[in-house]
Order: C-alpha cells, then structure tokens, then sequence
C-alpha cells in the first residue's frame, strides 16, 4: 500500500484551513497520495486537482434516536462532571436543559437527573460503547467502513473533534486497524464545550496550554501521542498568495486613506445577538464626531447572509459592509451553515482588514486573536448582562479562555456606550499600549510561530502514521 493520508474535513472552517492553507501541498511532499473524507460535496475542491488527492464524498449522517440518547448522555455527564470549575461548560449544559414537553425533552430531563450522579469516566465511555453500538446497523454507518475498507490509508486524521457523526467513522478506522488522529479544532473547544466525537488514538492541539487542558478533562490522552504544532487557522496570514497591498485595500472597500479605519467583526447571531447594537453604537458616535473622523468596516459571519442588519445599512449608508465569500455548496442538509465554504479572495480580504484596519472590535470573538497577530489594538464590546435585559454576552468574560484574554490586559473590555467611545478614542491614539500583552496572550495560545505550520503538522502526522 502507498503511505497514504487521510484527512476528514467537516465543514467550510476545516476546508479554509486545511485546504486554503499549504496543508495539502506539505503533506503531499510527505505522503504519496492524500485521500479526502469529505462532508462536504466533491464540486467544493474545483481547482485542487491532482493525481494523488482523490475525493470521497460521505454520507449525510442523520442521527437515530437511540445514538441520540447515548450520544446525549455522554455529553451531559461530561458536561455535568466539569460545570462547577468551568463557566463555559456550566453555560452550555444550562442551553441543553429541556423547556417544553417533547417526547425529547423528556427523555433529557431523565439523561440530567441520571447524570446528575452518573458522570464519571467510567460512565461517559459506557455511554459511548452504548452509542456506538446502537447505530452499528446504520446504512451510512456501514458505508463509512466500505469507503475505508475501499480507500486504504496508515492514518486518518480528522481535522475537527466535535461532530457526532465522527465517532462511527472513528470507530470504523480502529476495527480496520487505521490509525486516527484528530486536531482540536478551536481554543475554546476544551474548557467550553460538551464531549469530544470520539476517543482518537492521538491528538494535535495548538499549544502547550491546550494540552495540560486535553490531559485535564480526558485523563486517558495522558498516554497518547499529543503533539503541539500551532493552528493552520491563521497560516494563510503569511502566505505570499493571499497578500495584497493597501492600494487595493483602499479600492477594494472605498477607503479614504487620509482617515483611520475601525472594524467590526459580527458573530453568529446564536452567541453574538448585541452586535447591531454595537454596530449602530459606533456608526452614530461616528455620524455626530464623538469619536475622530474614521472609516467604518463591518465584517458580518460567514454563518449568515447578514440580512438582520438590512435598516442599519440604510440608515449608515457611511459603512462600508463585508459580506464573507463563502459559498453555500449544498442545500436540504439538517446543519446548512456546515455547507458554507469559503473562496481565496474572502481570505485576501479578511488579511487586508487586518493588516490595514487601525483597531479591531468585536465581542469576545477568535477575531481578537486575528488583529493581534497583526499587532492591532482590539475592543471587546459587552454591554448586556442579566439585569440590563440585553442578551447577556458578559457570561463570555468568565469563560476560561476568555478570562485569561481578559485578565492578561490583551484587550479593552467595555460594558457600555460610554466606555466604548473612550477606549476607541484611546486606541486610535495608543495602538501600542496593550502591544506587550498581546505578544505573550498570542505566545500562550497559538503556541508555535505561524510559518511552518502546515510543514509541522505533515510531519508529525508522518511520525505518528510510522510508528
């Protein structure tokens, strides 16, 4: 058999950054045929053509309800083992208790009350047997082992740890003694959310940080193969390719190069339902010059079309509105938003605003980490709570990983409109007075320098694939 990789990309984050990084041209210096599992359509790698890198489209996973349960019940003990020393998991397991009378609902209430005081290791990996072996007899299930079975490869790294439908492939590879590897997909993945897919032989994490975190909340990775390699997330931000200059800058979003630039940078509206507030915060203090003349960038969420800020657009026609090129590649799938990939130019435009932006604003966003890689001063605006009747995005502060952006002086929390308004004013005059925090809050994170990281990441996959 050929030393053959092979890579399971999910969605349209893992396809920017494995595919729209140097990940594939790395690895095929490393490995003599690549082999992609995709979940998303074939038609979405148009132009990465190549006699070695052969495409196998997944089956749409739709989940019984037995594998429900079980994969339910192994997310809320988990969840429910760590919500008192973790805000973020004690938040999530919160969002997933039931409020209606469904038959679901129901059956939840039963998985809190038995995890309430079932919720050891022991107990989350018996769930998960049990998970694995009710959809065993699945049609897609039986299809991933044949697409192994017909599609051989000495490793299969999964370049996210979190989509259910992840655990039977895993467990297809194991009883076909292939080996699996998965990366962690982001930095709040661990200390915030609920069960990983699956318990991978091996794992890849962005820093040294992320690793004491996978040991933490899965004592078994103690005795695996777990290797710090960075992210390709922010690779393509010193790729030659995606680099062009602040001529084009200034063309591509109209800017007028005497003023100073701001951004904005939305969330989804699941977790980030403030931002038209923020928006239309920033436009009127901009509109009647509470703050220095600027230019006013909105980047919205590649999630979304934007449409829920329609009478913002027209009442400041002044901004200028950055709508995400990622493109829908399938339609009647049960998680739309997973089908949304991106094209190269939103990457050339997402590095020009962060090269050419002069400040960074959004709400306790993976952004913030974007704009300090260029050495950018960056806002986070948080002003709903509990009492005030807004969404309440101040929860985000007491997320581990948050609190160590917050307390490490890496950026300005503001809480209203008032503190807002300042810290832009200041920021705009003091670009390098959290420069030093932002350094070591970059260095604790991301952990390894950003060029290589693809070269990295092939080479400890061809280390583990050979041992």
């Amino acid at each position: 058999m050929k030393n053959t990789l092979g890579v399971v990309i999910v969605d349209g984050v893992g396809f920017r950054n494995f595919i729209l990084s140097n990940f594939i041209n790395e690895s095929l210096d490393i490995f003599d045929q690549i082999i992609i599992f995709s979940g998303l359509p074939a038609s979405a790698y148009i132009g990465i053509e190549n006699s070695n890198i052969r495409i196998v489209e997944l089956p749409v996973f739709r989940e019984l309800g037995k594998t429900w349960f079980w994969r339910k019940m192994k997310e809320v003990a988990h969840m429910q083992k760590h919500k008192d020393n973790f805000a973020g998991i004690s938040y999530n397991l919160e969002k997933n208790r039931p409020t209606t009378n469904s038959k679901r609902a129901y059956l939840t209430r039963l998985i809190f009350n038995l995890t309430t005081f079932f919720n050891s290791e022991g107990w989350i990996n018996y769930s998960y047997k049990k998970q694995i072996t009710s959809m065993k007899q699945l049609p897609e299930v039986k299809k991933y082992r044949e697409l192994l079975e017909n599609n051989k490869c000495n490793i299969l790294f999964f370049t996210h740890q979190r989509p259910p439908y992840l655990a039977p492939l895993d467990d297809a590879a194991k009883a076909l003694n292939i080996k699996t590897c998965s990366f962690i997909f982001s930095w709040d993945n661990l200390a915030s959310k609920g069960r990983m897919a699956a318990p991978f032989d091996s794992f890849l994490v962005w820093s040294d940080l992320m690793k004491n975190e996978l040991n933490y909340f899965y004592p078994a990775t103690k005795s695996l193969a777990v290797e710090v390699v960075g992210t390709p997330q922010f690779e393509p931000y010193v790729l030659e390719r995606y680099k062009l200059g602040v001529e084009e800058f200034n063309q591509r979003f109209e800017i007028n190069p005497l003023k100073k630039t701001i951004c904005y940078s939305c969330g989804d509206v699941s977790t980030s339902k403030n931002d038209g507030l923020y928006i239309e915060a920033i436009a009127e203090a901009v509109k009647i010059k509470e703050i220095e003349d600027v230019n006013f960038i909105v980047r919205t969420s590649p999630a979304e079309d934007g449409s829920r800020f329609d009478v913002i657009r027209k009442e400041y026609p002044f901004i200028t509105w950055n709508f995400p090129k990622w493109e829908l590649t399938r339609d009647g799938h049960p998680e739309p938003w997973s089908q949304r990939v991106p094209s190269p130019g939103d990457i050339e435009d997402l590095r020009m605003i962060l090269n050419f932006c002069d400040l960074g604003i959004n709400m306790c966003s993976t952004m913030s980490l974007d704009f300090m890689l260029f050495d950018k001063p960056v806002i986070n605006t948080v002003f709903g709570n509990v009492e005030n009747g807004l969404y309440n995005d101040q929860k985000y502060l007491s997320y581990s990983h948050y609190e160590r952006v917050v307390k490490g002086g890496a950026v300005a929390v503001v809480k209203n409109r008032q503190e807002l308004l300042k810290e832009i004013n200041f920021s705009l005059q003091n670009p390098t007075a959290r420069l030093a925090e932002q350094k070591n809050l970059i260095k604790l994170q991301v952990g390894k320098p950003l060029e290589g990281t693809s070269k990295r990441i092939t080479l400890v996959l061809k280390k583990i694939a050979t041992a």
